[in-house]
């Protein structure tokens, strides 16, 4: 046993010597245009050894006590073959923790190798994978610290699969999360998955942190996961790692919105763009000062190395520096990114409104009153203000008010028109449920307008429970009528769920001789007493081929045929047509 374990670790030290390891990379695609936004190193071991799978060489060297300096011979093949491949975006390199802690570690050995082949820093982000647990976090925290101030990023890896993921974004504050495979793969027929992602979303949003979704080899779960917000996908669908990746995806989202700069009613960052003059970081210090001084209305400057922002001047810390003493004598002829804030909020153009807005106010303040800069494809485009922000956004919230029905705070008959002819002008096949309470005037004549209301916030509540919030959309046209548009595979089962939850929670809104008895007396529309059963809810479901329709109207037509059909048997009734075939028979609760 020890002489195989000492043939291995002579395999292993002749491979780190010599260099032999092999670089593969897998892309991480932006879910805002498909295209590239970086890509994650791997390594392979020889082919012809059993050190050539990573799992058998971390192993071996973890056992060997060769973790350290297998770790660092990695970085060392990643970054040289990914400059050599002249891949855009960002490295995703991988570095176990336990090495940072590691005697023998030294902060500058990575930014040396960077240096050699000439990347920058700010290109790379530290991707932590946790093989084990740490228990040192102050020392972690130090050395991590001393990457930032370097001007490289941090990423934690598999959360929710390691020891204490949570723990480490909480302690360390990282720009990057992975979520493990295991949360995204399933995720669209499991319900707890999605919550757990869209939880993860939600901390993301509020500490100003970016999620990247791993392990995705489906359309379905590329289009759930975009839908929920995720900016960055990585998986087999987005591409295999290998040595030569493709260095532009033209990615396509099935059936997924796919924003363009400046379009769509939502908007996006790039709809703020003002154009902002760089500066490259080796300019002087006294040159930006004088731009400062003769320009009042310049309130920042990025820093853009290349076409790549790398950092922000800020108007009020360089003139306050150069008011103090002998300030142009020690710092005017110096580089300004010297001056410069490393980490200003860069975002791509195609960000929504809402995210950015997430963005800003979630993060420091500083980047509501500095400002953000815009890219595409990380290239630098243009600054936004954040007074523009909450300008556009205030607007994007008057006009949500202005169209929601105030009772149920749902989108109105104006959203729902919109969006049904969007999916109609992107020919993407969906299900439209036309939903309706019977009997309703009479309960409001017995019990009050009050109860009333009640009646129908529970039945908005219902179809948004039994809705995929995904990839369904729930609207109130008005009074008791909604509507819910399914993208849903699965839209008649909802319907009939939505209709036995109805019935089921029917009792809290009656009195229980109402309910005994199965209905009341009331007043009929001509003012004659008459009897009436319980409040029911009727719905009509029609499938949606965009070459069978020409507009909203016409969608809005069938579903309201299919409705009154199901408003003829009593009960809580669902009326499905079929367009292309025979119509299918009523269901109601009662059957």
């Amino acid at each position: 046993m020890s002489d195989g374990r000492d043939i291995l670790r002579g395999d292993l030290d002749q491979i780190i010597a010599q260099g032999r390891l092999n670089a593969l990379f897998q892309p991480i695609a932006s879910m805002r245009d498909g295209e590239a936004f970086g890509y994650e190193g791997l390594v392979r071991g020889p082919s012809t050894s059993f050190l050539h799978s990573p799992i058998n060489l971390f192993r071996v060297a973890e056992e060997c006590g060769l973790l350290a300096q297998l770790d660092f011979a990695c970085r060392r093949t990643i970054v040289a073959a990914f400059v050599r491949e002249r891949l855009p975006g960002k490295l995703f390199l991988n570095v176990c923790p336990a090495t940072l802690i590691h005697p023998d570690f030294r902060p500058g050995a990575t930014l040396e190798i960077l240096r050699d082949v000439g990347l920058s820093p700010q290109r790379v982000v530290i991707e932590l994978t946790e093989t084990q647990p740490t228990h040192d976090y102050d020392l972690l925290k130090e050395a991590l610290l001393h990457y930032r101030e370097m001007g490289f990023r941090i990423a934690i890896d598999d959360l929710g699969e390691g020891f204490s993921g949570l723990r480490l974004w909480s302690e360390l504050k990282p720009e990057y999360v992975k979520i493990d495979k295991y949360f995204i793969q399933g995720l669209t027929q499991d319900a707890q998955k999605r919550q757990f992602v869209r939880s993860i979303h939600h901390i993301a949003l509020n500490t100003g942190t970016r999620v990247v979704a791993e392990g995705i080899e489906t359309p379905e779960e590329l289009d759930v996961v975009r839908r929920i917000g995720i900016s960055l996908a990585q998986g087999y669908l987005i591409g295999r790692p290998q040595p030569n990746p493709p260095q532009r995806l033209a990615l396509e989202f099935d059936g997924v919105e796919r924003p363009q700069l400046g379009s769509g009613r939502q908007g996006s960052a790039g709809d703020l763009l003002v154009d902002v003059p760089k500066v490259s970081p080796d300019e002087p210090a006294k040159a930006i000062y004088r731009r400062f001084a003769d320009d009042a209305t310049l309130y920042a400057l990025p820093v853009v190395d290349g076409m790549r922002p790398v950092g922000l001047l800020k108007r009020h810390e360089v003139l306050e520096l150069f008011a103090r003493p002998f300030t142009p004598e020690l710092f005017g002829n110096r580089p300004c990114s010297v001056l410069m804030d490393r980490s200003p909020l860069i975002v791509e153009a195609s960000t929504s409104l809402q995210e950015l807005s997430q963005l800003v106010t979630a993060a420091e303040r500083r980047y509501l009153a500095d400002g953000f800069i815009v890219t595409s494809q990380t290239h630098y485009l243009g600054m936004g203000t954040g007074h523009d922000l909450m300008r556009a956004m205030t607007e994007l919230q008057v006009r949500a008010a202005r169209h929601a029905n105030p009772l149920t705070l749902l989108p109105g008959n104006v959203p729902i028109q919109e969006r049904i002819e969007r999916w109609l002008a992107e020919r993407l096949p969906f299900t439209v449920a036309y939903f309706d309470l019977d009997h309703f005037k009479p309960y409001n004549d017995v019990y009050g307008y009050a109860r009333g209301d009640a009646l129908i916030q529970l039945c908005g509540e219902t179809l948004l429970a039994c809705a995929d919030p995904v990839r369904d959309f729930v609207g109130h046209i008005g009074g008791d009528d909604f509507v819910v548009l399914f993208r849903s595979d699965d839209a008649q089962l909802r319907c009939q769920s939505a209709l036995m939850q109805f019935e089921q929670a029917l009792p809290r809104h009656f009195s229980a001789e109402h309910m005994a008895a199965g209905g009341y007396s009331a007043a009929d529309r001509r003012g004659m007493m008459q009897r009436f059963p319980l409040v029911s809810l009727s719905a009509g479901l029609v499938d949606v081929v965009a070459r069978d329709f020409a507009s909203h109207h016409e969608v809005a037509a069938a579903a309201a045929s299919a409705k009154s059909l199901a408003k003829r048997d009593p009960g809580s009734t669902l009326f499905v047509e079929r367009r292309s075939g025979p119509h299918a028979p009523s269901w109601s609760v009662a059957a």
